[in-house]
């Protein structure tokens, strides 16, 4: 856009954009909301399929894109807030907070809302059919919308556009549109709320509005709105709720201008910039109006969009407007600061408007004009007017101190405000008066004692507070002036105020606030003196600041101790110090020190409370040790000396605590408190060793247990090590810890300790405690034997026991101790030789149920004395102890002495006999044999029975086991004793047994183990042979399925033998494993006929045997059975013939199947007859139906069809018809009235009329293609076409028929039949383009009469494209202006302008274009094509260019001259670029007379070039106009050199007199002197009569004789020299008397008259008075009052 133009136009975003990637079909009025310019809010939905989902696009935030899946009717976003209202089936509304994730509120309608909006920062408006709501959503006692008003009647039958409100609520407009007599007629409802009544309004778009009028002390409220009825367009701006203080609003109403080719073009929308006072309206067809708000003054209007821009909104600033147009551009409109008030001054009628604007928006650009109209009216003495010029000013640029000035120094007139008063009072109307302004109101103000005016000013905020000011006010109120000092922000003022006033607590915010920091010191110790709370509390807030302190906290110190306020002192440096940091570390000792020597209990708190840890601990330590708090002192104390000495005395202090000297302890190193321990114990043991030991024991770990045994050890203190140890004993893991405490205990006595720790540690080294205790001699032998009995030393125990003869203890110990032990202590006796009474008396008094038998045999049975527990196990038995090991034992006595031995290991069921068996192997190998027999140890037993070759024994065992993996085991290959179990079975055990489950476990083992010759030979012996199992099935049936694996050959014989087996199952073994014969065979000799003719079929593959066995069996089932053989061989007609013999008509399906592509039809028909009298199947109908058709025998398909049937005829017809029996195809289709098929066969049968008849009635658009195909192929067109009239209006059956019409080449019948066709009732769009486009390829010459007359009916893009194709120009330029797409069709008009270029249809596209670009072509194109109308078209696009780029354009392609006429009616904008060529162009033709009303009109061009280009032209006229440019820019000397070279003195003194230099003056009249010419020399004597001093024209004069020509200068000049003298003593002696008049008058005149302010122009100050007393230690502050004016 050109720079020059009054608004900024800018897209802010593309919706269809990768960034955005929203639908187009989603962009519209009901789916895409703007409600603010922050948000915008699109419903989508891809497709039916994808689900529904809101996009909510971020304008400030980078154009951020929020996607989220929400079903609803519409979504508005909030203006600035992350709140979307949703609507569902346009009655359910919600309202949520996204940013919250929370629902807000809720609510059902009784009625379908048709809009709504957020009219308000908290409100929508709901509109429906009836009324309009408002709903406030964030208001929580507001459930529900709140009916408003009712809607009127005029808005009936109407879209419901928009809704606006006025700013305080009090106003409400609908605005609606509906289509009347072919336009679109707005109709609005406006409503007041205060009076509760609507008025119905012809309009389009309307906004609400404010403005301050001249003069009015408040705004002005308007209501603006604009219509197109049918007569014209007309914009309204009407007042509402006027004020009667404010001036009344006279109604306006403006043209509103539309171009003649927007005929149907209406406003949809209105915004109102109150920043500027300027209403936005956009048209639907995209044209934007800018109007002033107070005049209806047209600004300006221009295209901005070639799609319609559906909805607006204003920006945040009120600057302008944001809207989104149908393409999805998102666009920003608003004013041009830069450019629109000179955009307003090119057009003198709008100067007026310009200033206004300018003054009421501070914009550039008017100021010059101000500053002109300022100084007419001056000099007019307009003063009033010129005040108020000041006052409105733009940007208050006439607000200065020299126009204050200037108004002072205008006389007063009697009656009248004087002009300063009023210049004030418009000030204060307007608003803030800046400082200087301020300063010369107040200064008389306060004189006068006129204080409460300037509070009121103050709070109305109309003055400009400055330090100056506050100085002025200071003496009169120094609240007032405190107000000033911080509105200024004079902070040292600020300060001083705020400490005069007493509010202390003020003066660290506010410094800290604005960054100021003062001598925080001095004013401290002036707050001390006056009030030491106060200042106690103020250096707190010092030390306390959150950027640190303010002030050094010593120097603060040092203020209150100054004043000795130690407890002060000390709480200040509680709170400062309260960070605890290293750098504090001094001033932490000065508290401690302060404390530890006047309050020593607030120095012990201190420390307690642990809140420092950075001051002089020695020296702390020194005074709390001085102090008496001697636990402060050791918790301070360093030095290793100190603390002893401190420590061996502390058990004595009266408040000692032991809980704290252990904690303490563990503040020391390791060494130092090994130190500190001995040391107490060396001072006095008795008083320290009960803390020694609580410490030992808190710090045992630390310290280590073994350096505290030595230190108690040292000092012989078994008390000390007994208590320390017995501490940690429990939890210690050391073994010297364990024994060390053992022997503590043992010395003290403490027995049962010993005895515990003997029993429950782990701990300790068993062999040194054994070794200890033995040494001991205890009088109670209970802690050696417990711990002998832990960690068995047995041997160990009984040699000492028994050497000491302590028999007791042995028993004690077997008794009570662990009688689990008593087999080791059987064994230590018996090692020691001890007699066997002894050992035996011993076991007799033991419990049984506690001794282990094993161990006790296995200790005895090792050393070969065995026989000794022989009456200890029988007692044990007959106690009734029934232990296995006891068992054992005796089994084991009764083998050694062959006691019966055999019987035991036979009826005894309790002894273990795995471990009887192992030890009988070697001693009686049949005993073994019993005795794993009996616990059924198999391998064993097996080794055993195979090791002594018992292997009659072993199969007996194996028989009656039955265990299969026992079997696995002994039949394995790798067994060598294998044939002889194996032969064992087979002779003795198998003929032996009874049981037939145990044999067939054996017959599966030898089975499993692969054994089929042992196996046939065991079966053979028990099937074969008179046995128990000789009719058994099961072996029958195992011995044929053995031989059928093994020895095939036996199998026939075993079939003919054998009679029990299950004949079935053999006869499928032996089909398996190929013996069909035999198979035959079994279902012979067991009658199942078919079977046996199935193997003869399937296996033996014989089909005539199997023929001739169903003839001698003669039976259907095997009838039926060689028929389906018969049919699998293909030999189908014996196949048929053996199913009639059989009757079976039930494979009919495969029958039908295999005869069909046989082509056996006959056979097949008589196989259907058949079937018929017993089923009623459609298969078998079907295909008789179809044998008919195949056989050509018609006359019985019609009998057939007219009977009785169940056929499927249409899918018989279906198949007749692809095989290509029509004839029978039309049977059938007649049969079931299927016109559709039926005239698909007409036309194979070649009957197209027929087919035609029965696509009519079929009325089906697949036939309707298949018989219009024909036709077309048969070339029957009046046919085709009739066809082809059902096809067409069916859109989508279009493209294909057009597309087969041209693939046959037939294109003028195609042409004909889209003709017919368009006057079908049903004809569409597509008609109409696809002639169009076949015109476009086939008939060009017809193709634009057809899209004059139909172009509103045609898909346009599409015949667009087909026109470029067919480069049919003028067409294609036709199409693109009627679809609005005029930036193409003058593209297209340029680009093919020998065929589509005309002038005038070229003016009246280009000016429509919206791409400005394609204006610079347009030039370029005429340029070379067409230059001689080239001035023709600058004149249609001269408001519409950039006139700088087209002279620029011009002159690179130097042809600057053909644009002349367009350069010189453009020259009036007064652009550099266009007065540059004008002038290059004029001199070029030496047109010198244009050329100057060019220079002296148009000042717009670099003069000194130009100049300095004309100064060497030859022609006399153009270095005239040169002197001319030089004197114009001030360049007087190069002006009249250029005058004198050319002897134009009358020009040179012309330029001398403008210059008023009088040293230019001079040189030239020397030069004329010089010269000769007297002439000149009077002339310059004249024209320049002010400038030449005196003494030069005497000296002139004198030296050449020129006096008779100067005498007229001398008069003249002496003459005006005596009137001068004369009126300046008259002057004097009347300003004398007027001074001493206005000093009167100044006395007397009063400061406010009229209520208006009324300001003199005399001395209104008086003297500061003295400066205030020093009285708080601050020094006195400079005010910088002053005097008055």
């Amino acid at each position: 856009m050109a720079p020059s133009l009054p608004i900024k136009f800018t897209e802010l975003l593309q919706l269809t954009s990768s960034q955005v990637n929203v639908d187009q079909a989603s962009i519209g009025f009901n789916s895409c909301t703007l409600e603010s310019d922050s948000f915008i809010c699109v419903r989508e939905k891809k497709n039916e399929a994808a689900s529904p989902e809101v996009i909510i696009v971020d304008l400030k935030q980078n154009n951020n894109v929020i996607r989220r899946p929400i079903k609803a009717d519409s979504a508005i976003m909030h203006w600035t807030k992350q709140v979307i209202a949703l609507k569902a089936q346009s009655r359910t509304l919600q309202i949520f907070d996204l940013a919250q994730k929370a629902k807000l509120k809720s609510a059902t309608m009784s009625e379908d809302v048709v809009f709504w909006k957020w009219f308000s920062e908290t409100s929508l408006g709901l509109v429906t059919d009836s009324a309009v709501y408002h709903w406030d959503v964030f208001d929580a006692n507001q459930a529900s919308p709140v009916e408003v008003f009712k809607r009127n009647q005029n808005l009936a039958g109407c879209q419901i556009i928009n809704y606006r409100v006025s700013d305080d609520g009090k106003w409400m407009v609908v605005i609606g549109i509906t289509q009347q007599q072919g336009r679109v007629v707005g109709a609005m409802q406006l409503h007041s709320r205060d009076r509760g009544i609507s008025q119905a309004i012809e309009g389009h778009a309307a906004a609400f509005g404010t403005l301050r009028l001249e003069g009015a002390p408040a705004d002005t409220k308007v209501f603006t709105f604009a219509v197109r009825t049918a007569t014209g367009a007309k914009l309204h701006i009407v007042e509402v709720d006027h004020q009667t203080t404010n001036p009344t609003f006279s109604k306006k109403a403006v043209d509103v201008y539309f171009p003649a080719e927007a005929v149907n073009d209406f406003p949809v929308a209105m915004q109102v910039s109150q920043k500027y006072s300027i209403i936005y309206l956009v048209t639907k067809y995209g044209f934007i109006h800018l109007y002033d708000l107070e005049t209806g003054t047209c600004i300006f209007m221009n295209r901005i969009s070639s799609e319609t821009i559906f909805i607006t909104t204003a920006d945040s600033q009120s600057e302008g407007l944001v809207g989104i147009n149908r393409k999805g551009q998102v666009l920003a409109v608003a004013v041009d600061e830069t450019t629109i008030i000179n955009y307003l001054l090119q057009n003198p009628a709008n100067s007026g408007l310009a200033v206004k604007l300018a003054s009421r928006a501070g914009l550039p650009g008017a100021d010059n004009l101000y500053a002109q109209q300022f100084d007419q009216l001056i000099s007019a003495g307009n003063y009033a007017e010129a005040a108020k010029i000041a006052a409105n000013s733009p940007r208050g640029f006439l607000r200065t101190p020299q126009t204050i000035d200037r108004f002072k120094s205008l006389p007063a007139v009697p009656g009248q405000l004087s002009i300063i008063l009023q210049y004030f009072g418009m000030l204060l109307d307007k608003g803030t008066l800046n400082k200087h302004e301020t300063l010369e109101l107040v200064r008389p103000v306060l004189a006068q004692q006129r204080k409460h005016l300037l509070e009121k000013w103050m709070k109305e905020n109309k003055l400009d507070c400055s330090e100056e000011l506050g100085d002025i006010v200071r003496p009169h109120d120094l609240n007032l002036a405190l107000s000033i000092y911080l509105r200024a922000n004079v902070a040292p003022k600020v300060v001083a105020a705020f400490a005069e006033t007493g509010q202390f607590e003020k003066i660290l915010p506010y410094a800290t606030q604005v960054g100021y920091q003062p001598d925080y010191i001095v004013l401290l110790q002036n707050i001390v003196r006056l009030s030491p709370d106060k200042g106690a509390e103020f250096a707190t807030q010092l030390a306390n600041n959150e950027s640190g302190p303010l002030v050094d906290i010593e120097r603060v110190v040092d203020v209150f101790q100054s004043q000795n306020m130690v407890q002060a002192a000390t709480a200040f440096l509680l709170d400062a110090l309260k960070d605890n940091k290293p750098e504090q570390g001094n001033l932490q000792t000065r508290l401690l020190e302060m404390n530890l020597m006047n309050a020593p209990q607030v120095a012990d708190a201190i420390l307690g409370n642990d809140m420092f840890s950075h001051y002089d601990r020695p020296r702390i330590a020194q005074l709390c040790e001085g102090a008496g708090l001697v636990q402060r002192a050791l918790e301070h104390y360093d030095d290793p000396d100190a603390i002893k000495r401190v420590l061996v005395n502390i058990a004595a202090q009266p408040n000692f605590s032991q809980d704290w000297l252990t904690n303490f302890f563990g503040r020391l190193s390791l060494e130092q408190s090994l130190d500190c321990l001995d040391a107490m114990l060396k001072s006095n043991i008795r008083q320290n060793l009960a803390s020694v030991v609580q410490i030992a024991t808190k710090y045992s770990d630390l310290l280590g247990a073994t350096r505290l045994i030595d230190l108690f050890e040292k000092y012989k203190t078994y008390e000390g090590l007994f208590y320390y140890l017995g501490s940690i004993v429990n939890l210690s893991e050391d073994p010297d810890v364990n024994f060390k405490y053992i022997e503590a205990a043992t010395k003290m006595g403490q027995f049962n300790e010993v005895e515990r720790i003997c029993r429950d540690s782990n701990h300790f080294n068993p062999e040194k405690v054994k070794n200890f205790l033995k040494e001991a001699k205890l009088t109670e032998q209970l802690p050696l034997i417990i711990v002998c009995d832990r960690f068995n030393f047995i041997h160990d125990l009984v040699l000492y026991l028994y050497q000491n003869q302590q028999f007791k203890s042995i028993e004690v110990y077997v008794q009570r101790v662990n009688p689990a032990r008593t087999p080791a202590v059987v064994g230590g006796l018996l090692d020691v030789d001890c007699d066997e009474s002894i050992i035996k008396n011993l076991l007799q008094t033991v419990n049984p149920a506690s001794v282990p038998i094993d161990d006790l045999v296995a200790e005895v049975e090792t050393r070969n004395r065995l026989k000794i527990l022989l009456p200890f196990l029988e007692a044990t038995l007959a106690a009734g102890n029934q232990q296995q090991a006891v068992y054992n034992a005796l089994a084991k006595i009764y083998i050694d002495s062959n006691n019966a031995p055999e019987k035991f290991l036979k009826e005894n069921d309790l002894y273990n006999t795995l471990t009887v068996g192992k030890y009988c192997e070697k001693r009686d190998p049949n005993l073994a044999f019993i005795a794993y027999q009996k616990g059924q140890n198999d391998l064993e037993l097996v080794n055993i029975t195979n090791e002594n070759s018992m292997f009659k024994a072993q199969s007996r065992y194996l028989l009656n086991r039955a265990d299969t993996e026992l079997w696995s085991f002994v039949l394995s290959p790798n067994n060598i004793h294998r044939r002889s179990v194996v032969d064992q079975v087979i002779s003795t055990a198998v003929p032996e047994s009874t049981e037939p489950d145990k044999v067939s476990v054996a017959v599966a083992a030898f089975l499993q183990a692969d054994l089929p010759g042992e196996l046939i030979e065991l079966l053979e012996k028990i099937v074969l042979e008179p046995s128990p199992f000789s009719d058994n099935e099961n072996l029958q049936n195992l011995l044929i399925l053995t031989a059928t694996k093994a020895d095939k050959a036996r199998v026939m014989d075993y079939i003919h033998r054998l009679d029990a087996y299950n004949a079935p199952d053999i006869a499928n073994i032996c089909i398996e494993v190929g013996l069909f014969e035999e198979a035959f065979e079994v279902y012979k000799k067991i009658n199942d006929h078919k079977s046996a003719a199935n193997v003869l079929v399937e296996h033996i593959v014989s089909i005539d045997r199997a023929h001739e066995y169903a003839e001698r069996v003669e039976l259907p089932e095997v009838w039926s059975r060689v028929a389906k053989a018969q049919l699998d061989g293909l030999r189908v007609s014996d196949g048929i013939a053996s199913y009639i013999r059989a009757e079976d008509p039930s494979n009919y399906l495969e029958v039908i199947e295999i005869a069909t592509h046989a082509g056996k039809d006959e056979d097949l028909i008589k196989f259907l007859r058949m079937s018929r009298k017993t089923l009623r199947e459609p298969a078998i109908d079907t295909a008789l139906a179809f044998a008919y058709a195949r056989t050509e025998q018609l006359s019985e398909l019609e009998d057939f069809l007219r009977g009785t049937n169940v056929a499927d005829i249409e899918e018989s017809g279906d198949k007749a018809y692809a095989e290509g029996f029509h004839q029978a195809a039309k049977i059938f289709f007649t049969s079931i009235s299927n016109w559709a098929k039926l005239a698909t066969t007409l036309v194979h049968l070649e009957d197209y009329q027929a087919a035609v008849e029965c696509a009519r009635k079929a009325n089906n658009i697949k036939v309707w293609k298949q018989v219009n195909a024909a036709c077309v192929e048969k070339k029957e067109f009046r046919l085709a076409q009739i066809c082809g009239l059902n096809l067409i209006v069916d859109a989508e059956e279009l493209q294909g028929l057009v597309k087969q019409y041209e693939r046959n080449g037939y294109f003028d019948e195609l042409i004909s039949l889209l003709e017919q066709g368009l006057g079908l009732e049903r004809c569409h769009m597509g008609i109409f383009t696809e002639l169009g486009i076949a015109l476009s390829k086939y008939h060009p010459d017809r193709v634009m009469e057809h899209l004059k007359l139909f172009w509103g009916r045609i898909n346009i893009p599409k015949m667009i494209r087909a026109c470029e194709e067919a480069h049919l120009w003028p067409e294609l330029v036709f199409l693109y202006c009627h679809y609005d797409e005029w930036d193409n069709a003058a593209l297209a008009m340029m680009e093919r302008a020998a065929d589509a270029w005309e002038h005038h249809s070229f003016k009246d596209i280009i000016v429509k274009v919206a791409n400005l670009e394609i204006y610079y072509r347009a030039l370029n194109f005429y340029l070379q094509q067409q230059p001689s109308l080239l001035t023709d078209l600058l004149q249609a696009l001269t408001p519409r260019i950039d006139v700088n780029r087209v002279v620029k354009m011009f002159e690179k392609s130097d042809n600057i001259p053909l644009i002349k006429p367009f350069l010189l009616n453009v020259q009036t904008q007064n652009k550099k670029i266009v007065n540059n060529a004008i002038n290059d162009l004029l001199i070029e033709e030496e047109d010198y007379k244009t050329l100057r009303d060019s220079v002296e009109n148009y000042d717009n061009y670099d003069p000194v070039e130009l100049a300095q280009r004309l100064e060497k032209h030859d022609l006399v006229f153009f270095r005239q106009i040169a002197a001319n440019i030089y004197r114009k820019n001030k360049r007087w000397e190069k002006s009249i050199a250029l005058s004198k070279q050319d002897k134009l003195f009358k020009d040179a003194i012309e330029t001398a007199a403008m210059s008023a230099k009088s040293d230019v003056v001079e040189e030239l009249l020397r030069y004329f002197v010089d010269i000769g010419s007297r002439e000149c020399y009077v002339g310059m004597l004249y024209a320049c009569y002010e400038l030449i001093p005196i003494h030069v024209v005497m000296e002139v004069s004198w030296r050449h004789g020129l006096t008779d020509f100067t005498m007229p200068f001398m008069i003249n000049y002496l003459a005006q020299q005596s009137s001068t003298i004369e009126t300046l003593k008259k002057d004097n002696e009347e300003r004398k008397s007027r001074e001493k008049s206005q000093e009167t008058d100044d006395s007397n005149t009063p400061i406010l008259g009229g209520g208006r302010l009324m300001i003199t122009a005399g001395p209104g100050g008086r003297q500061s008075p003295a400066p205030f007393a020093q009285t708080n230690g601050f020094a006195p502050q400079a005010t910088g009052f002053g005097g008055g004016f």
